[in-house]
């Protein structure tokens, strides 16, 4: 069961997707300051998971690139409640499963793609973080992070090649 983090008037996650198997130093500093890291599946390799739950609690998903004795205990979906914020995990957004928003999910976050994207609807914000190692041309390596104040969320992006944070306002 993912933790619930609602004891605390704010919180910063780190977002991770599509690592396969790989973790840059850059992305391992980047996280060393969040209460949470979330990540949206295709991690490929079952070393990465200690290593993040090292910095951080951990919420992981299965992604379609997940094989083996160690991702059957991982789920296709997780939800987890940060602040008053709720929070839906799934790798492929096209694979999406419910309404987010009559479900009262605040934030949905997938992977898949290997591009950040960042979008609002009906009130839901939806976040893919990119892919920390093999992003798809044009993009960059990429990473997001997610700061919830109670029901009001706001996200960023990092581009690991560079370092640079970029504000996605919505």
């Amino acid at each position: 069961m993912p933790p619930q983090l609602t004891d605390k008037l704010e919180y910063r996650v780190g977002i991770l997707s599509d690592t396969h198997g790989h973790l840059s130093q850059t992305a391992t500093k980047q996280l060393g300051n969040v209460d949470l890291i979330i990540h949206a599946g295709d991690i490929d390799s079952p070393r990465l998971l200690p290593l993040l739950e090292r910095i951080a609690p951990l919420v992981a998903v299965r992604g379609n690139m997940d094989f083996g004795s160690w991702a059957t205990d991982l789920s296709e979906t997780e939800t987890i409640q940060v602040g008053r914020t709720w929070i839906y995990i799934r790798h492929d957004l096209n694979r999406l499963d419910l309404l987010p928003e009559p479900a009262g999910f605040g934030v949905v976050i997938s992977g898949h793609t290997h591009r950040s994207q960042l979008s609002k609807r009906n009130g839901t914000l939806y976040i893919n973080p990119g892919s920390a190692t093999y992003p798809r041309h044009p993009a960059p390596a990429s990473m997001a992070f997610l700061r919830v104040r109670g029901k009001k969320t706001e996200a960023r992006f990092i581009n690991l090649d560079s370092g640079k944070s970029s504000d996605a306002p919505l």
